[in-house]
């Protein structure tokens, strides 16, 4: 008996996912707060953009002002609408496809330690280079997420600002740490957190490489009230491509998104219907799954995209 999952109405995946449309959101409230309310008030005679920047932004150690919630806080405040466009732009890009993929809570985890890694290399490192000021912005965590997105999809073409040119995801990803960390060690950064930035990216690939072995994924959703689940695979089948015998984990993150189906053992591919006069069989499904994890979603066909969807509804 083999067991496999299979998402809900596989027609695609969402445009605005809800931790990637919860981030957006609660980045442009906080960016609206602080640059139309806080300034405007004060508690005698100090506004209270003073107090926010003292107790929210990543304050250095150094200065007596660091407070632990900081490494959380100051990844949600900005300098300004470039600033802000940019970063939630890029989380937005390469985010999307891998909350999808991940679910929503191991995505969460993900981008959040990522950006306290970046932080972490901002309090500890940038001062063997800079003077150390108070970091603000999301850079550091969309850093990971890219580094994320750079190993899911290697081959992926990216454009690289500002040179505009398609080129595979991994070397943008290798290309942007290693300016990242250049601009740092150099003193080049200006008022940009490029250690930040490297952090980012060095706690994602971490993540990313070691997160799932160490049970850190695991761990988070059964702290957070999410359930866990082994299945045994000992055939292939259209979402499990193995031919031996295998434990394989699967985070059940929302039970309406994902079900569980049993099917008997077969000793031959299955064939599962007949499609504009072509014979849907276990080969052509794994050929669509390779295509999607070597090039996205996007890249199927309206033909693959109709057999998947059709397929989720025989299982």
């Amino acid at each position: 008996m083999s067991k496999f999952f299979v998402r809900n109405g596989f027609g695609g995946f969402s445009f605005f996912p809800p931790v990637i449309k919860s981030l957006l959101i609660i980045n442009v409230v906080v960016f609206l707060f602080d640059a139309f309310f806080l300034g405007f008030y004060h508690i005698h005679n100090v506004p209270l953009s003073f107090y926010f920047g003292k107790y929210f932004y990543l304050q250095p150690i150094e200065s007596g002002n660091f407070y632990i919630w900081q490494l959380i806080t100051y990844q949600f405040i900005h300098g300004g609408i470039w600033h802000l466009f940019f970063n939630l732009f890029a989380l937005w890009m390469f985010g999307v496809e891998l909350e999808s993929i991940w679910g929503s809570r191991k995505f969460l985890t993900f981008y959040l330690l990522s950006g306290i890694g970046a932080g972490l290399f901002q309090l500890f490192i940038a001062p063997l280079f800079a003077e150390p000021l108070p970091t603000i912005g999301a850079s550091g965590a969309v850093f990971g997420v890219l580094t994320a997105f750079g190993f899911t999809f290697p081959n992926r073409p990216v454009f690289m600002f500002p040179i505009f040119i398609p080129i595979p995801a991994k070397f943008f990803v290798i290309l942007y740490a290693g300016l990242a960390f250049l601009l740092g060690i150099t003193g080049s950064a200006g008022n940009v957190a490029h250690i930040a930035h490297l952090g980012g990216a060095v706690t994602g690939f971490l993540l990313f490489r070691f997160g799932d072995q160490i049970g850190l994924y695991r761990l988070v959703n059964r702290l957070t009230g999410g359930s866990q689940r082994y299945y045994e695979t000992f055939e292939p089948s259209p979402f499990v491509r193995s031919r031996k015998r295998e434990k394989v984990f699967y985070e059940d993150e929302e039970p309406e998104f994902y079900e569980i189906y049993d099917s008997p053992k077969k000793e031959k591919p299955k064939s599962y219907f007949s499609y504009e006069g072509e014979e849907i069989t276990q080969d052509v499904v794994d050929r669509i799954l390779d295509k999607i994890a070597e090039r996205g979603y996007q890249s199927l066909t309206e033909k693959e995209k109709r057999i998947l969807l059709e397929l989720s509804k025989r299982l």
